[in-house]
């Protein structure tokens, strides 16, 4: 195996950068080249963590979040690929709500905010419909266009077959764009936590949306450094385990 595609390789080289900027912010902030109220040292952030894990507080803002963002991820991908299917196997469908549904895709998701609140209060369906808008459009624009673009000689050879409508899309077309499908989950989940922010902006008391603003507010620096890094890592963890999935689904479908 190439040495650059070891597993163990991977792993340490991926921890490099970190491990830099990590040093670099010490560096700065011991040699007092930034203000500690504009950049907390790394110990200053630690703190912060252990004195909001002492009071139970760390567990239940990172739960909430995974929950909120594992629900709209949910929805907005599942909706997004039925929809999808739709306009990427069928003309009318294309016709009929693609130019719609670009349109949409454009609207920034602090403009859903006031909309939301008005349907659906201040709950958490407001929280994760917002979350699931910004999860659909990634899957939905990258299996559709996958879908338009399917060999249409293997989709003459499943025919040749018998195989017709949901048959010969279970077992054609979609094995030939599930990469698509895999990478369209991933930048989904990348965007739920994207959304994740706006959606904890509505009226929220707990997750790390509401951590980050409301950290902002106490002009406490070391909490807005804390949510960031938190977002960063759960966000890659929770990528790699939908990695790990798509490997493990490649190896057997496509």
């Amino acid at each position: 195996m190439p040495f650059w595609s070891r597993r163990a390789t991977r792993v340490v080289g991926g921890a490099v950068l970190p491990l830099l900027l990590l040093a670099a912010w010490q560096y700065v902030t011991t040699a007092g080249l930034v203000a500690p109220y504009q950049l907390p040292s790394p110990a200053s952030v630690w703190g912060a963590a252990v004195d909001l894990a002492g009071r139970g507080d760390l567990a239940t803002h990172v739960a909430i979040s995974v929950q909120r963002v594992l629900l709209g991820f949910a929805l907005g991908g599942g909706v997004a690929l039925v929809v999808a299917a739709v306009v990427g196997l069928s003309r009318v469908g294309d016709v009929l709500l693609a130019p719609t549904l670009a349109a949409i895709r454009a609207v920034p998701s602090l403009a859903w905010v006031p909309l939301l609140i008005l349907w659906m209060k201040i709950g958490e369906d407001s929280k994760v419909t917002l979350i699931a808008i910004g999860a659909f459009f990634p899957v939905y624009t990258t299996v559709a266009a996958a879908l338009r673009h399917v060999d249409p000689q293997l989709v003459e050879a499943g025919r040749a077959f018998g195989l017709r409508g949901a048959t010969l899309f279970r077992s054609v077309q979609l094995p030939a764009v599930l990469p698509s499908v895999m990478s369209g989950l991933r930048l989904a989940l990348a965007q739920a936590w994207l959304f994740l922010v706006a959606a904890e902006l509505i009226a929220s008391s707990m997750g790390l949306g509401f951590l980050l603003t409301d950290s902002q507010n106490n002009g406490r620096v070391d909490r807005i450094l804390l949510a960031i890094v938190l977002l960063a890592l759960m966000g890659k963890l929770t990528d790699s385990i939908v990695a790990l999935a798509e490997k493990q689904l490649l190896r057997r479908f496509a």
